[in-house]
């Protein structure tokens, strides 16, 4: 068992924390051959890195991304990696920490954050952003899904955020080619303003808000996954849970299953004309019985409002006096708008993970 590492054979282990001098990754199990470069890799990371809009903590990190082993670059384009199949390390450096805008909570327990638990725990806590429990880790997370995509020929995986507090999307909206024109990865253009104004509010509250990430994953081979204690959709959200904030996680039509009829849940088949049987609707999520059907696999995950906020909140220090935490630095008013890139990795190293396993146990890929 491993307490920093995620995954199969595909497997994945994070180090660094928020603070310390960098962080990043080490992807061990991935197959060798796969071609990929650094610039695809950091295309993901300039989605989540942080100060890219007034609705996200305003640090400034280049999260720029090195690649220090488990490749090879090419003799004719040295920007061509080709993976060894040996472990492959990926580090980023922290360049803008602020330790200072921490010392007042030294001693105090964050309502809402791993500060208490962590004590609790290790006996010790890192206080300077939270150390190992700061959002900041999942960075590595995201150059690791980079690769993770490049695993399966043809697999393309994508988020939006769906709902931020109690404003919903309208779905008859949804266009993918609206995520990457916003600042909220929104896929309807309808209510990029309306996300403003309200955010806009939340941060002048000196509070924060939750939201709501939907993940697709498209090109996902037929028959991927297994019964029981390996399924595709537990590891799946398993790994969606381990995301900083996540509170929630859901697979296909989700919690509203338990709110409609067998009749309508159903996702009906016919036979294709290409003699392929061809689902009527996906109310599954594209996973029967943890196995995948080959239609998009679809999750959502829902994320806690930032508990970092300015307004003061009742709590306790390590000495068992009462306080009042009020917590200052540089914070999201919502989380949410940067994960969407993470959960995108997370489902994507979750899908590498179990082709491979699909590959090895029965030998089709």
């Amino acid at each position: 068992m491993s307490f920093n590492s995620f995954g199969h054979m595909f497997r994945v282990m994070t180090w660094g924390e928020s603070h310390g001098p960098a962080l990043g990754c080490v992807i061990d199990g991935c197959p060798p051959g796969i071609k990929f470069t650094v610039a695809e890799v950091q295309q993901f990371l300039d989605q989540r890195k942080p100060g890219q809009s007034r609705f996200t903590t305003q640090r400034k990190e280049a999260d720029a991304v090195e690649v220090l082993s488990g490749v090879m670059a090419g003799e004719e384009n040295p920007e061509l990696l080709t993976t060894t199949g040996t472990p492959i390390s990926m580090m980023i450096q922290n360049i803008d920490q602020r330790s200072k805008d921490y010392s007042e909570i030294k001693d105090r327990y964050r309502p809402g954050h791993a500060d208490y638990t962590y004590d609790l725990k290790y006996g010790i806590r890192d206080y300077r952003g939270g150390g190992r429990s700061s959002a900041r880790e999942t960075a590595a997370r995201v150059a690791a899904g980079a690769v993770a995509r490049k695993v399966i020929v043809g697999l393309t995986v994508r988020g939006a955020l769906v709902q931020i507090g109690d404003k919903k999307i309208n779905r008859d909206n949804w266009d993918w080619d609206q995520v990457g024109k916003n600042d909220f990865f929104c896929p309807d253009a309808s209510m990029v303003d309306e996300w403003a104004s309200y955010l806009d509010g939340i941060r002048k509250d000196g509070s924060s808000v939750g939201a709501v990430i939907e993940i697709v994953a498209e090109g996902v081979p037929a028959g991927i996954g297994a019964p029981v204690y390996a399924k595709l959709d537990q590891d799946i959200a398993s790994h969606l849970m381990s995301i900083n904030a996540v509170k929630g996680v859901e697979i296909g039509n989700g919690f509203e299953a338990a709110s409609i009829t067998g009749v309508e849940n159903a996702d009906e088949m016919r036979m294709g004309k290409g003699g392929d049987v061809e689902f009527l609707s996906n109310n599954a999520g594209g996973v029967l019985g943890g196995i995948s059907t080959g239609q998009p696999v679809v999750a959502r995950f829902a994320v806690k409002p930032t508990s970092s906020i300015l307004t003061a909140r009742k709590s306790v220090t390590a000495k068992g006096e009462e306080v009042d935490v009020r917590t200052k630095g540089r914070h999201d008013p919502c989380v949410g708008i940067r994960a969407v890139p993470i959960g995108e990795a997370m489902v994507a190293c979750a899908i590498a993970d179990h082709y491979m396993l699909h590959r090895g146990q029965t030998g089709r890929v």
